[in-house]
């Protein structure tokens, strides 16, 4: 009897790396997460070191394998995939990092940002790339590189994305995937799916510092070495396909295969997106090619900068009471800190008696595009609780959800009826009605596992022939897959009125945010 094989898929996000185990009918049969963070050595600054993605990518897989029980050698093959990696990692020629990347949450290239705004036409920029221009994009990343570390810059061989660098790093092989190539925004042809000789000549970054090989999501860029073997416990000669940026990543785990669903990733930050097989239509959103049918399908997303990220801030900074009770809790009851304010929370009504949040902790992205944003609660009363806070907090996310999904429905994008939600906030309950009733859409809110992780190893089985593209519904048809939380009428009615409120207030304290920027920045 023919021994029983398994696929694998492993995330390095931003805030940590996950790892999931699937049989080849896309059942998970283990999966495990590591932690790690981000440095920001000043505000508004976030970048990682590469060795943190590397190391918390071991930890995940040997969790996973070991969890499982399999033997390594019924591992069929794996899929990387990452955050998007804003300016990627700047290597030398011996692929060594020469510095931390600057990921995508990190925003000190406005002065980068707003040279391109003087220096190109920004309607021919969208034609050709698909997206605009904000310090967000990679592109305006690795001009602050060039700007401001000459020397650095002129020691750099490749500037390669997280999943491209982590796949040398176990294959000694580089390519970079489509997706990964298309989310730097500035020098990627989208058009064309190549990059682009007219930006990158425009923006003065030069075309060899890319790599040439661009590949499908589902390619096999190369096997495992010696190295890569030992560094995560498989065995050498396993074969590692390319993977892409998580969150269209995740929007296939949810089962993303035509147009019109749309998914909203709540990790650190929030990506809300769907694809389409046409020109892009709104340049507050951002675009690249899918990672199933990239030479045609595109995946198009909207997003907040933090989402998970304000519900970990208020965890780690105001919770301590509720972190402590986890502890006290290991390997009993289980409760973790986030369902301690869930708990709380859940007993504050709509609208948490007054308060609205803008959750623009690191500026914003779509569909405002502010860098110079913040985070800010009005309506505090000594009336309030750390539980009316918390509840707040969840709710300015959902606003900026619902505030992205009727930016799309005003470019003419249809859209379903029904928004699936994955990663953290989806095991949420709160959460998950709370964005129903802010959207006034059905949340179909993913079971825990999977994510990025579960859209890997759906590649994986793609990319070795396991299954063909139109057998992976199979993988996530089942209704099990999703709880539904239908809108409240009586809340939806409450939420339009602080909808209103929302938007209202960012668009009166837009200039005061400017002037505190720049208080705060006196040089």
């Amino acid at each position: 009897m023919a021994e029983t094989t398994y696929l694998l898929g492993v995330d390095a996000g931003t805030t940590g790396a996950k790892a999931v185990l699937t049989t080849a009918s896309g059942k998970i049969v283990a999966q495990h997460a590591t932690e790690y963070g981000f440095l920001s050595p000043r505000p508004l600054w976030a970048e990682q070191w590469p060795q943190v993605w590397l190391e918390g990518l071991s930890g995940a897989v040997r969790g996973a394998v070991q969890r499982s029980g399999i033997s390594p050698r019924q591992v069929l093959g794996m899929t990387v995939s990452s955050l998007y990696g804003g300016s990627g990692i700047p290597v030398d020629p011996r692929i060594e990092p020469l510095r931390p990347c600057l990921i995508w949450l990190d925003r000190r290239a406005q002065a980068e940002a707003d040279w391109v705004r003087t220096a190109l036409p920004l309607d021919e920029l969208y034609a050709v790339t698909g997206n605009g221009v904000d310090s967000y994009y990679g592109f305006t990343k690795i001009l602050w590189i060039k700007n401001h570390e000459p020397e650095l810059w002129h020691r750099t061989r490749y500037l390669l994305p997280p999943n491209a660098f982590l796949i040398h790093r176990l294959t000694g092989d580089i390519a970079v995937d489509f997706s990964s190539a298309g989310n730097i925004g500035g020098v990627f042809d989208l058009r064309q799916r190549r990059w682009s000789d007219t930006t990158t000549q425009a923006l003065g970054i030069p075309r060899d510092k890319l790599p040439d090989r661009l590949v499908a999501s589902s390619d096999v860029v190369g096997k495992l070495h010696r190295t890569g073997a030992e560094l995560t416990g498989l065995l050498e000669g396993t074969p590692v396909c390319a993977g892409g940026v998580d969150a269209a990543v995740a929007t296939l785990s949810a089962g993303v295969f035509r147009g019109g669903q749309h998914v909203a990733m709540m990790g650190t930050s929030m990506c809300w997106g769907f694809i389409h097989e046409q020109a892009p239509r709104e340049p507050g959103f951002v675009s690249m090619p899918y990672v199933l049918h990239p030479e045609r399908s595109t995946y198009t997303f909207g997003g907040a900068s933090t989402a998970g990220a304000v519900a970990k801030w208020f965890r780690d900074e105001l919770g301590q009471g509720e972190r402590a009770i986890e502890e006290w809790t290991r390997g009993g009851a289980g409760l973790t800190a986030y369902g301690v304010l869930d708990a709380a929370a859940t007993k504050v009504p709509a609208g948490s008696d007054g308060l609205v949040v803008l959750p623009y902790f690191m500026g914003e992205r779509s569909p405002i595009w502010d860098a110079r944003a913040r985070g800010t609660v009005v309506g505090l009363t000594l009336f309030h609780t750390r539980a009316h806070l918390y509840r707040a907090f969840l709710e300015g996310v959902a606003y900026a959800l619902r505030h992205n999904v009727e930016a799309g429905q005003r470019a003419g994008y249809a859209l379903d009826p029904d928004l699936a939600v994955v990663g953290g906030g989806a095991r949420s309950e709160l959460w998950s009605r709370i964005m129903a009733s802010v959207t006034g859409r059905t949340v179909l809110a993913a079971a825990a596992g999977g994510e990025a992780a579960l859209g890997d190893a759906m590649l994986a089985a793609v990319g070795l022939g396991v299954v063909k593209e139109e057998q992976l519904v199979d993988w996530v048809g089942t209704s099990d897959l999703y709880r539904r939380y239908p809108p409240s009428p009586a809340e939806a009615a409450v939420y339009d009125r602080y909808y209103e409120q929302y938007l209202g207030l960012y668009a009166d304290l837009k200039t005061r945010f400017a002037a505190l920027v720049a208080l705060a920045n006196p040089t």
